[in-house]
């Protein structure tokens, strides 16, 4: 029986979707992607702004257009100054090197960080920094103490010296979780004592400041450096900022160059990032609300296949593993993912829904600008049809 909510969409609307076929027969099919926030497209009003863009010679700092998106991103993350970058990977190993200025150097790190698992070990690649990690806890942070027992100031010669400490926010692979302003307090005062930066991963910034309801200043003002991407739930088709003090953005102009990252007329670009800092911030509450009601329905419907944790839903992702003998995560994905003659004759349409399987059992799930309420009742739909069949074995 489908709940009252479910109930009340059975989708006549989808009726006056475009047919198109698929597995051989003309259905009318919505796709939830849900795999990254990632995969957003810009919207018409970036693209206007892009091809209306006013451009100049970047290197020469007279494109008009990335000038007053660096500005505006310094004044919103209150720092001295921003630099624009293509990649969210690109801008932390900028800042790492930035931080390190000598290869062998150290970096402390969480053993979860996108920056560890996710960027090629570039640090170590093409920086030459050695990586010393710690355990990340589950709702984001790390044992400070820990921390503090893997700082190495030695004068000797046998170990790498510790240069920064890198923190991440929201962190991604615990589930989009926003480390709280008393642990960056605390990060910070440990940080000073060994005469350290902090840099900050925020390619989820924006989505931290939503979920703590401060403005992204209040969480920067604790770290010397970050790195903020304009995609993800900001809709832009590309692009990242860093920012930093004045000699830290120097400095990073000069990596950022010899790393290949140098741009030009990068106007078209930096006129998408304009419409993400101005009209896409807020909006993220949508995608937070999104992803809390779908993760309640995992609760509701799914509890003894998908179990999850509603109170570490803090953004727009959810991480849950699926334990069950009868499907594994795979198949899981797979089956939210597949659409069958079967299923549009019970539901009156199809409903393709893509996850992201990530390993062993856990499966990922990230709401953004493209999935909206109405998406995320689909998407309820579909799992609740997927569980009625694996309890049906």
């Amino acid at each position: 029986m489908l709940p009252l909510l479910l109930r009340r969409l059975r989708p006549r609307q989808l009726r006056a979707l475009p047919q198109r076929r698929y597995a051989g027969s003309a259905w009318a099919v919505r796709t939830v992607d849900l795999r990254s926030d990632t995969v957003t497209r810009p919207s018409p009003a970036m693209r206007a702004a892009m091809a209306a863009a006013q451009v100049g010679y970047d290197i020469f700092e007279e494109d008009p257009t990335v000038n007053e998106l660096q500005r505006r991103a310094a004044e919103l993350f209150g720092m001295e100054e921003t630099l624009f970058v293509p990649s969210g990977t690109m801008a932390n190993l900028i800042s790492v090197m930035c931080h390190c200025p000598e290869r062998g150097a150290e970096l402390i790190v969480g053993d979860q960080a996108h920056i560890h698992l996710c960027e090629q070990g570039g640090v170590a690649q093409i920086a030459g920094i050695h990586s010393r990690v710690v355990k990340n806890l589950p709702d984001g942070t790390f044992d400070l103490n820990e921390v503090e027992s893997k700082i190495r100031h030695s004068s000797g010669t046998h170990c790498p010296r510790t240069s920064v400490i890198c923190l991440e926010n929201t962190q991604n692979f615990t589930g989009g979780r926003v480390p709280p302003l008393s642990f960056l307090q605390e990060a910070r005062a440990l940080a000073d004592r060994y005469g350290l930066p902090i840099h900050m991963d925020g390619a989820r910034l924006m989505n931290a400041a939503i979920a703590l309801d401060v403005k992204a200043s209040e969480i920067l003002r604790l770290c010397d450096s970050v790195s903020v991407c304009l995609n993800k739930g900001l809709g832009s088709p590309i692009g990242c900022l860093i920012g930093g003090r004045k000699e830290f953005i120097n400095q990073a102009i000069r990596v950022r160059r010899v790393l290949g990252g140098l741009m030009r007329q990068a106007g078209v670009l930096a006129a998408a990032g304009l419409i993400s800092l101005s009209d896409m911030v807020e909006r993220l509450r949508d995608d937070h609300r999104n992803t809390r009601k779908f993760a309640q329905g995992v609760q509701a419907f799914s509890s003894s296949i998908c179990d999850i944790d509603i109170n570490a839903v803090e953004t727009n992702i959810i991480m849950f593993p699926v334990n069950d003998p009868r499907i594994s995560a795979k198949e899981f994905c797979d089956k939210m993912a597949e659409v069958t003659e079967e299923e549009v004759t019970a539901m009156g349409c199809g409903v393709q829904v893509l996850l992201h399987h990530m390993y062993d059992c856990k499966v990922r799930a990230v709401w953004h600008l493209d999935v909206s309420e109405e998406d995320t009742d689909l998407a309820l739909w579909k799992l609740q049809y997927v569980i009625e069949k694996v309890n049906q074995k």
